[in-house]
């Protein structure tokens, strides 16, 4: 297990190096800067609503995402088949799990960078009012996890096409649709045909309903579990996917 998360770390260096080796990650870093700092003082009405939090901040991140993550995971495996790179990466003396963790991580912490230039937005609300502070470190922290979520189902669906503008598609339409199955208007059809458990348990797997969650300060067990069983069943799914393209 220690040789496995060895190697994994010194494919997601590489990996993270080669974000910066063209500026498209700066690119991406500004967007993601700019679109949370309009949504938040903007759209979200930060200066009229008089409170001193971050909760127009974190509300549209869900719906960042379905646009940002899935545009940093098309390229993890799309373009490795389209290159070809992918039969040399395998030819290499590791397995296709810890390529996959190593490609996860280095995505998910280039998206947790971008987390973190968000951090003039925290010392702004400290300025301005006297937030609660434990609040918004929770409320980082399941963004954080959110993404990571979200960048899972990318990387499964990055290694079903050649194409990143389709595994972008695909990524964000299932993204969207965990989002939206914890929603009233969701949920009132699913009761009008199924019965309840089922609606209950598509409602349960919605990320906003979670996340909304620990938005509030709730940061419990439950939460916690459902993010990592997505992460990992989602990794899962792509370690079964590249293995079977490894054996054709």
């Amino acid at each position: 297990m220690r040789e496995t998360w060895g190697n994994a770390w010194i494919i997601a260096k590489r990996e993270l190096k080669g974000y910066f080796a063209t500026p498209l990650a700066l690119v991406f870093l500004t967007v993601f800067v700019a679109l949370t700092g309009a949504l938040t003082f903007y759209v979200g009405n930060f200066f009229d609503r008089g409170q001193a939090d971050l909760f127009p901040f974190f509300a549209y991140h869900p719906w960042l995402y379905l646009l940002l993550v899935p545009a940093v995971a098309m390229r993890l495996w799309a373009e490795e088949r389209k290159t070809g790179t992918i039969e040399l990466l395998m030819t290499l003396p590791i397995s296709p799990l810890e390529a996959i963790l190593g490609k996860f991580l280095a995505a998910w912490a280039f998206i947790g960078l971008a987390l973190v230039l968000t951090f003039p937005m925290w010392i702004t609300v400290n300025v301005l009012g006297d937030p609660d502070n434990g609040v918004i470190f929770t409320s980082y922290l399941g963004s954080f996890l959110m993404a990571g979520a979200f960048l899972a189902i990318g990387s499964f669906v990055s290694t079903l096409t050649k194409n990143q503008v389709i595994a972008f598609i695909v990524a964000s339409l299932i993204c969207f649709l965990f989002t939206m199955s914890g929603l009233d208007l969701v949920q009132n059809a699913l009761r009008a045909w199924t019965p309840e458990v089922f609606a209950t348990a598509v409602s349960s797997m919605s990320f906003l309903s979670h996340f909304e969650r620990i938005t509030r300060g709730v940061l419990d067990l439950p939460t916690l579990v459902f993010f990592f069983s997505m992460i990992v069943f989602w990794l899962f799914a792509t370690v079964i996917a590249v293995d079977q393209k490894k054996a054709q």
